[in-house]
């Protein structure tokens, strides 16, 4: 993939935040006052703590498992040649709506305070099937430090089916170069099988995904020895065959009528065995830093809102080498170690971010956490080492001001944003906005 252009690119980028900033929404969530039940104001998580101790560490230790490339040439070969985002792009098929399109109960999922910039709501077919949740996103703005993918500005969306004994992965591929009238298309997650003669679709929840050069990674499920899968946004492969089924048929290849499916490349395990409370942490979500030297995943623990037990936040540093594009650094024996980690008093934490402020001489950790009840409109915290800010809302300053059912966030850094999405809406908020409300 070539990613040249950046000057030109920066341009267009300064150009587009001018427009942004013009075309800022008043949304109607903003005006949403908090319900009685969910005005407690809650108590200060205050600072991080370092974890420091041999034990604590070596549990955030992680195995990469490479997918052999014979394996994934001989897909391609049954399958044809592999495309790239571009040809995905050039035939999305999905709308999405602006805000002021938007059903009025799909808007007052949106953050109470600060408001959102940009809102979409899904095209109506997509919001009709609630069998499928959106939970995560990355950006182009992750994948490549100038914004762009090829030529095109791009939004990654991850959903999950729950729909019991049949959990499914897919991904929304947005085109966002107008944002005005943005498009998208789905690519189902599939992971090969049999030496790469079959493939088997991805059952895990894509609550954290994040796109670093070529390479997509993605949370697993809860209780498994995995801790990532790997994607390669130059290996998304075409089905031949409509059936509901996945995988080789006769004749060619299905996918429950997914035009597109993204076979896995790779893996992360965790070496001290599968994820639980007492063991290695299981992801619940994942961001990029492009602060740190080389830069870094961002990833924290899943816990359950309300939970006594602390939540361990970490970071793993990416391979540097142009022949590991996209993975991350390891040793000589494929492992690779955590160079951050710490534990937070919050809980239920379904969005974060690491992101060194103007100024400061450390990363400053945005939370994004659900409601006490699970339900609701959730909190935005900011913590370091030293102390812990949070945004305040409504007549009696309450905490729940982010989201409804928050997702992931990612930041932009071409134009300023931070991502994220609630289980009706994708949004942006500028970061400058969201540092101003946390007080």
């Amino acid at each position: 993939m070539k990613h040249g252009g950046r000057h030109r690119r920066r341009r267009r980028g300064t150009a587009l935040r001018a427009v942004l900033t013009g075309t800022a929404l008043a949304l109607t969530a903003a005006a949403t006052l908090i319900s009685a039940s969910q005005a407690e104001v809650a108590e200060s998580p205050g600072a991080l703590k370092p974890l420091t101790s041999a034990p604590d560490t070596a549990r955030l230790r992680l195995q990469e498992h490479l997918v052999p490339t014979r394996d994934l040439n001989r897909l391609a070969a049954s399958m044809g040649r592999p495309v790239g985002v571009s040809a995905v792009l050039g035939s999305a098929d999905r709308t999405l709506r602006e805000a002021a399109d938007c059903a009025p109960d799909d808007r007052a999922t949106l953050p109470v305070a600060p408001s959102a910039g940009r809102a979409y709501c899904w095209d109506r077919a997509d919001a009709a099937d609630t069998t499928w949740r959106p939970h995560s996103v990355t950006t182009s703005g992750d994948a490549d430090g100038d914004g762009v993918w090829g030529t095109h500005r791009v939004i990654l969306t991850g959903w999950t089916r729950t729909a019991a004994g049949r959990g499914l992965a897919r991904v929304a591929f947005v085109d966002a170069d107008d944002p005005a009238r943005p498009v998208y298309r789905w690519v189902l997650l599939v992971v090969p099988v049999d030496g790469g003669r079959d493939y088997r679709g991805l059952s895990s929840t894509l609550s954290g995904m994040v796109w670093y050069q070529d390479k997509l990674l993605v949370t697993t499920r809860t209780g498994s020895s995995d801790a990532l899968y790997v994607y390669d946004l130059d290996r998304i492969q075409r089905t031949t065959a409509d059936m509901p089924v996945i995988g080789r048929v006769p004749g060619g290849w299905s996918a429950e009528g997914y035009e597109y499916v993204m076979p896995a490349v790779g893996s992360y395990r965790f070496t001290a065995g599968r994820c639980t409370p007492s063991g290695p942490p299981c992801p619940a979500t994942l961001s990029l830093d492009r602060g740190t030297a080389p830069d870094s995943l961002v990833a924290v623990e899943r816990t359950a809102p309300g939970s006594d037990r602390r939540t361990r936040l970490w970071r793993y540093a990416f391979d540097s080498s142009p022949a590991r594009s996209g993975l991350l650094a390891t040793d000589a024996a494929g492992r690779a170690d955590a160079i951050e980690a710490y534990r937070t008093r919050v809980t239920g934490i379904s969005g974060v971010l690491s992101h060194r402020r103007a100024g400061a001489g450390f990363p400053s950790w945005y939370v994004g956490r659900a409601s006490g009840t699970g339900d609701g409109h959730g909190g935005l915290w900011r913590q370091d080492s030293e102390d812990a800010k949070a945004a305040r809302c409504g007549f009696d300053a309450s905490h729940h001001c982010w989201a409804e059912s928050a997702g992931s966030l990612s930041y932009w850094e071409e134009t300023g944003e931070v991502w994220s999405l609630s289980d009706r809406m994708l949004f942006a908020v500028p970061l400058t906005a969201l540092d101003r409300s946390l007080k």
